[in-house]
C-alpha cells in the first residue's frame, strides 16, 4: 500500500531537485513571448513593407547547397543552449542574455518598421533534394522581418559563447568546427536569398555591440576581481 506513495514522493523529490539545480532553465520562458510575436509578424507583414536591398545582392548567385548549414543553425543554437544549461550555468545565462536581447530588438524593429525583400528566385535551374528543402524553407518562412538577421546574430552569439567558455579551451576541433559552421551559416543566408547583405551587416554590427556588453565587460570585471584578490593576498 505504501509503495505507490513512496514512488510518487520520490518522483516529486527528483523533480524538485532538478528544478532547484536548474532553475535558470526558466529563462526558456522567453520563447513563450518570442514565438507568438514572431508568428504574428509573419502573418501581418506580407505585402506592405519597406524593401531591403543592396546592389551587391544582385551579384550573389543562388546556391542551393547552402541549405545544409542554414538548417544546421537550428541544431547549433539548440545544442549550445542545452549544453550550457546542464554544464555551465554562468555561460548559459550569458548566452541567453546575448541571444534574447538581440531577438527582442529584432522583433521591435520588425514591428515598427515592417520590412522584406524580393530576392528569392522564381524558379530553380535544377531540382534536387537541396532545392526541395529550400522550397520547404521558403514556404515556412516568409521573405519579411529581415534585420538584423537572427541566423547571423545567433550564430555569432553561439560561437562567441563556445570560444569564451573554459569547457572548450582545450578542445580545438570543437572551437574550429564552431567557427566554420558559424561562417557557413552566415554565408547561407545570402546564397539562399533568405537575406540581403544589409541584414548580415546589421546582424554582425549588433553582435559586436552586444559582445562588448555581455562578454568584454564581464571579462574586465573578472580581471579586476582577480587583481583585487591578488593584492589582498599579498597584504595578508
Amino acid at each position: 500500500m505504501n509503495a505507490p506513495m513512496s514512488n510518487e514522493h520520490t518522483c516529486k523529490n527528483r523533480a524538485s531537485d532538478f528544478f532547484r539545480k536548474y532553475r535558470h532553465s526558466l529563462l526558456f520562458l522567453y520563447f513563450a513571448v518570442y514565438f507568438p510575436w514572431f508568428r504574428w509578424l509573419e502573418t501581418t507583414v506580407t505585402s506592405r513593407f519597406h524593401v531591403i536591398h543592396m546592389a551587391v545582392d544582385d551579384l550573389i548567385p543562388f546556391i542551393e547547397y547552402f541549405i545544409v548549414p542554414y538548417l544546421l543553425w537550428f541544431f547549433y543554437v539548440a545544442a549550445a543552449l542545452f549544453y550550457f544549461l546542464f554544464k555551465n550555468k554562468e555561460e548559459f545565462v550569458r548566452l541567453c542574455m546575448f541571444l534574447f536581447v538581440g531577438m527582442t530588438v529584432f522583433l521591435i524593429i520588425s514591428t515598427v518598421y515592417p520590412n522584406g525583400h524580393y530576392l528569392r528566385p522564381d524558379t530553380f535551374e535544377r531540382e534536387n533534394i537541396f532545392t526541395n528543402l529550400t522550397c520547404m524553407v521558403y514556404e515556412a518562412d516568409t521573405p519579411t522581418n529581415l534585420f538584423p538577421s537572427i541566423h547571423v546574430y545567433n550564430s555569432i552569439g553561439v560561437n562567441i559563447a563556445i570560444l569564451h567558455c573554459h569547457n572548450f579551451k582545450q578542445k580545438k576541433p570543437i572551437r574550429i568546427g564552431s567557427c566554420l559552421l558559424m561562417v557557413s551559416i552566415v554565408l547561407s543566408t545570402v546564397f539562399l536569398k533568405q537575406h540581403s547583405v544589409f541584414d548580415v551587416i546589421t546582424g554582425i554590427v549588433f553582435a559586436a555591440f552586444m559582445y562588448t556588453l555581455v562578454y568584454a565587460r564581464s571579462a574586465v570585471r573578472i580581471g579586476e576581481a582577480k587583481t583585487a584578490l591578488s593584492e589582498r593576498a599579498r597584504r595578508v
